[in-house]
């Protein structure tokens, strides 16, 4: 019996060759002896997938057939995994050496984590943290995700100042490595999310079943920001909205989306407000859309609500200990906290 755990290494591609050499290139240079990458193709039409097969021998490329999103590129290509580990690994990035090895000793440390992600620092700058996870991620009670290192635009420079294994809410599509028994036990990805918010619903639902999520800080990968969406797109804000709202109407009880779900509503429309004073009409129109798009899920939340609450484990009050304690919204743009290190967490 082999004692190194294979690692399959899911990449949901579409065009892009300059940024998926280096992602590939990085995963063959990390040192971690057994890997099988399973490249999937979004419908790229740039030829650099059919580049890829030819510059890198032992690559495994499922076609989607269509643009799938992130959800479904890498659902679809976890089907085709061999291994009991599943990276899922964003193609703007790339590995630190010694990175694999190192997420894999802190999985197997423990059997209830679920899923572990590495410091994610920017690849521009590397003594920066990135806004796609930084040092893990953590969520406030209403649905408002930021991340150890990185709250809403405001990124620190890694100083080491979150150099120490933790528990988080959750870790980062970008980069991060899950137990695949679990995965498939919670169904993987929503794809009705497209992109976008996806990681975060998935780490709820291990949360809910009574399984870990941890940062790892030995482990290192580096991330090239808006390559595929702009922090500033209105699309990308649209989906940020709507699959939030999503998340918190699939996995709260209704005895806490009683109490949640108006204050967050409230805030929404506290945001388009501020958008309009600043006169960022794209910006206030993409929340207003978010919110006018939910009337349309209301007659299929039921059953994804069955789904996720038939595996629940643990309490809201349970999960809520690995979420942040009060409003981050609060903290940053009212009491003017904008490091992870200044906020209060009474």
């Amino acid at each position: 019996m082999n004692e190194t755990p294979l690692i399959s290494i899911v990449i949901p591609h579409h065009n892009g060759k300059d940024i998926l050499f280096r992602c590939l290139t990085s995963i063959l240079e990390n040192g971690y002896p057994r890997t099988e990458i399973i490249l999937v193709d979004n419908a790229s039409t740039d030829g650099s997938v059919e580049a890829a097969v030819e510059a890198f021998s032992g690559l495994k490329v499922v076609r989607a057939g269509r643009n799938r999103g992130y959800a479904g590129g890498c659902n679809y290509g976890a089907l085709f995994a061999r291994g009991d580990f599943l990276l899922f690994f964003n193609n703007d990035a790339v590995l630190a050496p010694g990175a694999l090895r190192f997420l894999l000793q802190a999985m197997q440390e423990d059997e209830t984590i679920a899923a572990v992600q590495p410091k994610i620092c920017s690849l521009a700058d590397p003594h920066q943290f990135d806004y796609a996870g930084a040092a893990g991620g953590m969520m406030d009670c209403f649905g408002f995700p930021f991340a150890r290192g990185r709250i809403f635009d405001t990124l620190e420079q890694d100083r080491g100042q979150y150099d120490q294994p933790c528990d988080i809410f959750w870790a980062s599509g970008a980069c991060c490595l899950v137990r695949r028994d679990v995965w498939e036990a919670l169904g993987g990805f929503d794809e009705r999310f497209f992109a976008h918010m996806e990681e975060i619903d998935l780490n709820w639902r291990m949360h809910l079943a009574g399984y870990r999520v941890t940062f790892e800080p030995k482990a290192v990968a580096y991330h090239e920001a808006g390559t595929t969406l702009h922090s500033d797109s209105p699309h990308k804000l649209f989906l940020n909205h709507r699959n939030n709202w999503l998340m918190l109407l699939k996995n709260y009880s209704v005895r806490s989306l009683l109490w949640i779900a108006p204050v967050r509503l409230f805030m929404e429309f506290m945001a388009v407000g501020y958008a309009l004073l600043q006169r960022r009409w794209a910006h206030a129109i993409s929340i207003l859309r978010a919110l006018a798009a939910l009337p349309a899920f209301g007659p299929h939340i039921l059953r994804w609500r069955r789904t996720v609450h038939r595996l629940r484990r643990v309490s809201d009050r349970q999960v809520m200990q690995h979420m942040f304690r009060g409003s981050i919204v609060v903290q940053y743009f009212i009491s003017g906290r904008k490091t992870y290190e200044n906020l209060s967490h009474a």
